[in-house]
């Protein structure tokens, strides 16, 4: 049971209350911005909560045990405070929320913190948009460990995979060119490189709007003229401007033979190659299958 503090419990005992919400939203890069639905600004817990642009609550849910209750914010955009840019960049995907019951006429002395969620999905609709918020219990029920597969389960060249990508042209550093569409683009600064040298790598922007974010390749042509056209797997969530530095990695299709052949890194491989399928491990003996406990695939 949530115990108030003993001046906000005793002006909520009176029965003629002046008592209102207020949020803490705190991103994951550090930036804080505060809300209320009253109507003037409030100040407390070393932080301004603005009117206006904040946040008008739905029901929320509540569940005993380890369920993962939610509710949902909505709001419009403010050049101030949420910008439509920000909330399509992801800034406030995964951000802390705060929600305070907050006596308005003595703000700083009788708040409480009422619970902590944080940002999932995030919708938007004209001037406005539309935020889910999640308890933490959310995390228990992701996908957790290794997962048995024919195919490695790391990042290349990450610890387990030990790659070295600084050399033969597997990371490189060059300039965005142009934007063709939503999810192509074409690369500059770069040397000759033939075609499919970057399929299924990643794109990593280092500046602009979109700096740190780390988008998937899924194919790169031949650089011609110093240039490289990239369609992603995904839209781009906003425009980056033309001259913002990123950073190109090379792929890897997760198979045995490509960690063999184009990487040399057999010794470091993480998946099961060796593995029979579903269909191998129900068929019935006969002449033309081979169950002696051999390798099955090279």
């Amino acid at each position: 049971m949530r115990r108030l503090p003993e001046a906000l419990a005793a002006h909520v005992a009176t029965g003629e209350t002046t008592l209102c919400r207020a949020w803490r939203v705190t991103c994951r890069d550090g930036f804080r911005v505060g809300f209320t639905e009253h109507d003037q600004t409030l100040t407390f817990d070393g932080t301004q909560f603005e009117p206006g642009s904040g946040f008008a609550a739905t029901e929320a849910s509540v569940a005993s045990g380890l369920a993962a209750p939610g509710a949902e914010v909505r709001g419009g955009f403010s050049s101030v405070a949420i910008t439509e840019v920000d909330l399509a960049a992801g800034r406030y995907d995964g951000a802390r929320v705060e929600l305070f019951l907050v006596n308005w006429q003595a703000a700083e002395e009788q708040h409480a913190l009422i619970s902590v969620q944080e940002i999932g999905e995030v919708s938007r609709a004209g001037p406005g948009f539309s935020a889910e918020l999640r308890s933490f219990a959310h995390r228990l029920q992701q996908p957790e460990g290794r997962i048995y597969n024919r195919r490695c389960d790391v990042d290349l060249g990450d610890g387990r995979c030990r790659v070295d990508m600084g050399v033969a042209n597997r990371r490189l550093n060059g300039f965005v060119a142009e934007v063709l569409s939503a999810d192509r683009l074409t690369v500059s600064g770069l040397p000759a490189l033939t075609e499919g040298h970057f399929r299924l790598g990643h794109l990593r922007f280092d500046e602009g709007l979109l700096s740190g974010k780390r988008l998937a390749i899924e194919e790169s042509g031949a650089t011609v003229g110093g240039m490289v056209t990239l369609r992603l797997w995904l839209p781009l969530e906003a425009r980056p401007s033309p001259g913002d530095a990123v950073t190109l990695t090379v792929g890897c299709d997760k198979s045995f033979s490509t960690c063999r052949t184009k990487f040399g890194n057999v010794l470091n491989f993480r998946g099961f190659p060796h593995m029979p399928g579903s269909d191998f491990a129900y068929s019935y003996v006969s002449g033309d299958s081979t169950h002696d406990g051999g390798v099955l695939y090279e």
